[in-house]
C-alpha cells in the first residue's frame, strides 16, 4: 500500500503517471546514484519513495511563498509540454514562459520590463482602437509586432519584478534559466531525470521529465497548493496585534434614568 504524505502524494499514482522511469543506463549523472531504485531494460528507475519526500518539501516552500505574496515563474520550453504548463499557469494565476528563454529576463530584467511595458500599451492600444487612424500597411506591421511580443513575452506581461522562485520542468533545456535565476538569488525546483545534476536546483524533484503525465501529476500537486494557499489568509507580521472590531471597540451602554417630562 502506498503512504499518503501531507500533500496526498501517492507513489502509486506517481508510477502510474511514469514517474519512475528515467533514462538509460549510459546517460546516467554520476549524482543521481543516490536516487535510483534499479535498473528495468537497460532503463534506470527512479526511487519514488524518496521523489515523494522532495515534492512534500517542494510544495510546502511553494506554499510559504505564495502565502507571503511571493511570485513564482512556471519555466518549460520542450513543446509537448508547453500546453499544459499555459494550462497549469493560467489556473493558478501565475506568470509562465512556455516559449524560448530569453537571455537576459533575470540579468537585464530592466529592458526586459521596458519591451513588456511596451507589449501592455500596444495591446491597449489595439483594444481601444487607437491603431486605427493608422495606414492598413502599418497596421498589418502592428499586428505582426503583437504577435512576436505575445509568443516572447505572453506568460510573463504582467510581471513587474523578479520573480522570487521559478519551476523548471526539464533542466537540460532549461539550464540558461537556470543559471540566470542563480545569479540573481532567485530559488529553483526543478525536475531532475537522471540524466540531469539534481544538485543545479535548490529543491530537486527526482523523476521523469519527459512524459506529460509524470509531469502533469507534479503540476497538479504544485496547482493545489497555489490555489490553496492564495485562499488563506495571510500570516500575521511578528509583533502585530490583531484589530478589534468597530462593534468591540464601542463603549459598553448603561441603562440610565428616564428624563422628566416638562410641565
Amino acid at each position: 500500500m502506498a503512504k499518503e504524505t501531507k500533500f496526498n502524494i501517492d507513489t502509486n499514482k506517481m508510477m502510474e503517471a511514469g514517474a519512475h522511469l528515467g533514462h538509460q543506463i549510459s546517460k546516467l549523472h554520476p549524482k543521481m546514484k543516490d536516487y535510483i531504485f534499479g535498473v528495468r531494460n537497460t532503463i534506470h528507475i527512479i526511487d519514488l519513495e524518496k521523489t515523494a519526500v522532495q515534492l512534500e518539501k517542494v510544495l510546502e516552500f511553494i506554499k510559504e511563498l505564495i502565502k507571503k505574496g511571493g511570485i513564482l515563474l512556471l519555466i518549460e520550453t520542450k513543446p509537448p509540454l508547453r500546453d499544459l504548463v499555459k494550462e497549469i499557469a493560467d489556473d493558478c494565476g501565475i506568470p509562465y514562459v512556455n516559449e524560448r528563454w530569453l537571455g537576459g529576463t533575470f540579468t537585464n530584467f530592466k529592458i526586459i520590463l521596458e519591451r513588456i511595458k511596451w507589449f501592455r500599451e500596444l495591446e491597449r492600444r489595439k483594444k481601444e482602437g487607437e491603431l486605427e487612424k493608422y495606414t492598413k500597411k502599418e497596421r498589418v506591421q502592428f499586428d505582426k509586432e503583437l504577435k512576436n511580443l505575445e509568443i516572447k513575452f505572453g506568460g510573463i506581461k504582467n510581471l513587474e519584478k523578479i520573480p522570487e522562485a521559478v519551476f523548471i520542468c526539464d533542466v537540460k533545456r532549461n539550464i540558461l534559466a537556470i543559471k540566470e535565476a542563480k545569479t540573481k538569488g532567485v530559488k529553483v525546483i526543478a525536475i531532475a531525470d537522471t540524466n540531469v545534476d539534481p544538485n543545479l536546483a535548490d529543491y530537486p524533484i527526482c523523476a521523469n521529465d519527459g512524459a506529460v503525465s509524470s509531469v502533469r501529476y507534479i503540476l497538479e500537486k504544485v496547482k493545489k497548493v497555489i490555489l490553496d494557499s492564495k485562499t488563506e489568509p495571510p500570516p500575521l507580521k511578528e509583533g502585530a496585534k490583531v484589530k478589534k472590531s468597530a462593534k468591540s471597540s464601542l463603549p459598553v451602554k448603561t441603562q440610565s434614568a428616564k428624563p422628566k417630562l416638562k410641565t
